[in-house]
Parts: C-alpha cells; structure tokens; sequence
C-alpha cells in the first residue's frame, strides 16, 4: 500500500510559477506510475500529467504543455510538478495518483490505485 502527500501549492500571481511535492510511502513506489490532476470548483478533475515508473516516459494535458513539467526521484519517493508561467485557469485543488505498474500513458482516473488529499493553488490575476 503507498500512501500519499502533497506540498507546495499556495497563492501566486499570474505569471509566477510553483513547485509542488508527492511524497509516497512504502518500499515499492518504484513500482507506480504516477499521475497529477487537479479539480476547479464545480468542474471535474482532470488530468495534468504523467510520468512512467522509470520516468523515462511523460505525458501532458494540452493545456499544460510547454509550461508543466513531471519528475520523480525514486530514491526520495517523491513525485514533482513545476508549474511555471502560471494562469488564473490553473487554479485548482491538485492532486497526485499512483496506479501500480502503470504503463507509459497516462490512464483513466479510475484506474489509479491510490490518492493524496490534495494541495490547494491560486492564481491571482
């Protein structure tokens, strides 16, 4: 079983960027393949972005792309999402999945095994 955190969100202005953390617990997070989505009020979460197990692999909402980046670290068990370039758009709840042995592509949210609680970001205008 992985447990997972995040950290990082808050209050920024348009423009600005965040960096935000996954830390999983457990011997085998090496295993997972790891997804960030996020959640606007009165809108249904959706997808962010993708990285495989190795993280040799990622994938990217089109409304991210050229501004998000996904990494991991397997050895600190901790999953990254740098946001820059930063829009009132993007703000949300987000949150970080984990789907055991996940392949390269990022799959439907129902297929991801485990979730954090999620870590609020505000974009101001």
């Amino acid at each position: 079983q992985v447990q997972l955190e995040e950290s990082g969100g808050g209050l920024v202005q348009a423009g600005g960027s965040l960096r935000l953390s996954c830390a999983g617990s457990g011997r085998t997070f090496s295993s997972y393949a790891m997804g960030w989505f996020r959640q606007a009020p009165g809108k249904e979460r959706e997808f962010v972005a993708h990285i495989s197990v190795s993280g040799g692999r990622r994938s990217f909402a089109d409304s991210v792309k050229g501004r998000f980046t996904i990494s991991r670290d397997n050895a600190k068990n901790t999953v990254y999402l740098q946001m820059n370039s930063l829009m009132p758009d993007d703000t949300a709840i987000y949150y970080c999945a984990a789907k055991l042995y996940g392949g390269s592509r990022p799959a439907p949210l129902n297929e991801y095994d485990y979730w954090g609680q999620g870590t609020q970001v505000t974009v101001s205008s």
